[in-house]
């Protein structure tokens, strides 16, 4: 081989591309039910947005962006995260004016420079969904409830949510303070990372896995809270309760990106090993400002669509549901490739799926190939001198076969079609 795909990537095609397609569609029409519209944003944004958004000090910004320069120089980033773009989107096209909450859900491809492993890559996909415009705690219990059911949805049980607050500009910046005092003092039993987190990101450290005995010894910010950020905590809480959403506040838990404000939540199933954290979320109500618009408050999350595939309970994602061809076409003797392509292309135009087989191979080969597709009925062209006039239709459930003239074939195909394709 003279190329090979780059490290951390992956070819997406057969049985999984089929779960794929199953699982998106399966996404979409659970955010049409909570009143969520896609939105669609470049992939690469002006590498300012995510330093001034992330945070320059996170690691997405500092060790795993893809930037780089286009001919005028600009320096431009492949997306590592989607909710920057949606905000940036939304206050660009004025959408902030309407009033009231937009409500946005996204489904694409982010980048981040990560080291590959399982479930993790370089280039990965997520869905997510965003709520704009609203301070109110009950948004927040509708993200968390939309979150559980994308796991529902797929069978998973067993599902944890973990929530905490991290606080807001009132009072993180004195939490901030009385954590790095704390960290100076324990600088020895850091690891590496830490070490340097702590004096640039401290919060980050309650994210390292290396560090677990020195967290217990940590303030926690859920002690720090302001009033305003308390009662939001609290009522969140009370919603949840009300809805029998059990949750466990894990004081712990923080998120990666410096937007986040207030509540911040993860999925977790328990049932995963080490990658058990399906999804995470949480509110940023300062990110617009950062943006350069007014104060707009909001919150969302994303899920991997990775991690989330590769967990989805085997019986799930019922294949039969996704690629699907109704008529395949066996052509052994060439010299009938026009004729089938003018059945196949007419039978097209009447809404049928249709595989035509070109290679040429030999009959049997293309009747193993008919039978894998799931087609209702192989037609065969040219196989013997029968078939000079006419096509053999054979169902493939029944296994019987038929001779059709020419000319016979389509009003015969639509014949069938209520009780064979629908």
């Amino acid at each position: 081989m003279r190329f090979k795909r780059p490290r951390g990537t992956q070819d997406i095609f057969g049985d999984r591309m089929d779960r794929w397609n199953i699982m998106e569609k399966r996404l979409i029409e659970l955010a049409a039910r909570f009143g969520y519209t896609e939105i669609r944003t470049p992939v690469f944004e002006v590498s300012d947005l995510f330093i001034r958004a992330v945070g320059e000090g996170s690691d997405i910004v500092s060790k795993e962006m893809y930037t780089f320069r286009d001919k005028k120089k600009r320096s431009l980033t492949l997306r590592p995260e989607n909710t920057a773009p949606v905000m940036r989107a939304f206050l660009e096209n004025g959408l902030h004016r309407r009033g009231g909450i937009t409500r946005f859900f996204y489904i694409g491809p982010m980048f981040r420079y990560d080291r590959p492993q399982a479930g993790r890559f370089r280039q990965f996909h997520q869905f997510g969904v965003e709520a704009l415009g609203s301070s109110n705690p009950g948004i927040d219990a509708e993200i968390i409830d939309l979150s559980l059911e994308v796991y529902k949805a797929f069978g998973f049980r067993g599902l944890e949510v973990r929530l905490n607050s991290v606080g807001c500009p009132k009072c993180r910046p004195s939490f901030i303070e009385t954590l790095q005092s704390s960290l100076s003092g324990l600088g020895k039993e850091l690891c590496d990372a830490c070490s340097e987190r702590a004096v640039t990101n401290p919060l980050r450290v309650f994210d390292c896995k290396d560090c677990d005995d020195v967290k217990k010894k940590l303030p926690v910010i859920t002690d720090n809270l302001c009033d305003e950020c308390m009662m939001h905590f609290k009522e969140l809480q009370s919603l949840l309760t009300d809805m029998r959403i059990s949750f466990v506040i894990d004081p712990l838990l923080v998120r990666g990106l410096d937007y986040y404000t207030k509540t911040a939540f993860e999925i977790l199933h328990p049932g995963a090993g080490a990658q058990n954290a399906l999804c995470g979320g949480g509110r940023y109500d300062g990110l617009a400002e950062d943006c350069g618009g007014p104060f707009i408050p909001a919150i969302g999350f994303s899920s991997g669509l990775e991690r989330l595939l590769d967990n989805i309970p085997d019986d799930a994602l019922d294949l039969s549901t996704g690629r699907k061809t109704d008529l395949f076409f066996a052509v052994p003797d060439q010299e009938f490739c026009a004729k089938a392509m003018n059945l196949a292309s007419e039978l097209r135009g009447a809404g049928f799926s249709i595989e035509v087989e070109l290679s040429g191979r030999a009959m049997k080969k293309q009747l193993k190939t008919a039978s894998e597709s799931g087609a209702c009925y192989t037609l065969i062209l040219g196989n013997d001198e029968m078939e000079k006039d006419g096509v053999t239709i054979k169902d493939m459930e029944t296994g019987g076969q038929v001779l059709v003239p020419f000319d016979e074939v389509v009003r015969y195909i639509k014949r069938g079609r209520k009780e064979k394709f629908e």
